[in-house]
């Protein structure tokens, strides 16, 4: 009787522990591969959220530094006098392309008119290419994830769905008790995964247009100074 009593409360703790879908359980149930997903999706969602906080700040910093340059720079006297009363640590994008044009423009006077813009309109366009690649960097792995993440969970959820299918054949018992736990936890690998993409491709697409929108803005002053010099 004793015996039964706890063949009996096993088997109620085993019901209990497989009913309960909480996400730690989920995850605890999973096998090795499974697992391996979820901690890969989890670690590019934490990364993907750090390269989105650091991008959104980033932007908001030099659409704001920006703006002020642009302005002292317009109402300075010159070029070359605004140039000299440049602080050295300035960390602003389109300070440096100017600070970049002006040195060369200086170091250039005893050349020829066509000469010098030659070289200065050189000198912009790869200080410009320079900074916008800085802007850029690890777009590609927000890209990357985007468009991964969710096959990424799709193959976790694939795998669950195997071992659902071998535990009823195993146990020869088709009851939604057996089969529950696996399919849910190979759909947990889904949600994952498109939980790490959908945040990606949203900022992707936002980042990408606002570093489009600044490289034109870039542009356009490089003419206005151009234009000027």
């Amino acid at each position: 009787l004793i015996s039964m009593e706890a063949e009996i409360a096993t088997q109620a703790v085993g019901l209990a522990s497989a009913t309960d879908f909480s996400l730690i359980n989920l995850f605890l149930r999973a096998d090795i591969v499974v697992k391996s997903v979820i901690i890969i999706l989890i670690l590019a969602s934490i990364y993907s959220w750090a390269l989105i906080i650091e991008k959104y700040r980033l932007f908001k910093r030099i659409e704001k530094s920006s703006a002020i340059f642009e302005e002292k720079f317009w109402n300075s006297k010159s070029a070359e006098s605004f140039y000299n009363n440049l602080p050295n640590k300035i960390n602003d994008p389109m300070a440096t392309i100017f600070r970049s044009a002006m040195s060369e423009l200086i170091k250039s006077k005893s050349k020829n008119n066509a000469t010098q813009t030659a070289r200065v309109t050189r000198i912009l366009e790869i200080s410009t290419d320079k900074e916008i690649q800085s802007i850029e960097k690890n777009f590609i792995f927000l890209a990357t994830i985007g468009s991964t993440a969710p096959f990424i969970g799709l193959f976790g959820t694939v795998w669950g769905i195997m071992n659902s299918f071998q535990s009823i054949a195993i146990s020869r018992n088709t009851s939604l008790a057996i089969v529950a736990p696996g399919i849910a936890e190979a759909l947990f690998a889904t949600a994952l995964g498109l939980l790490a993409a959908v945040p990606a491709v949203v900022a992707y697409n936002k980042f990408n247009n606002e570093s489009k929108l600044y490289g034109l803005r870039i542009d356009n002053f490089s003419k206005k100074f151009l234009s000027i010099m």
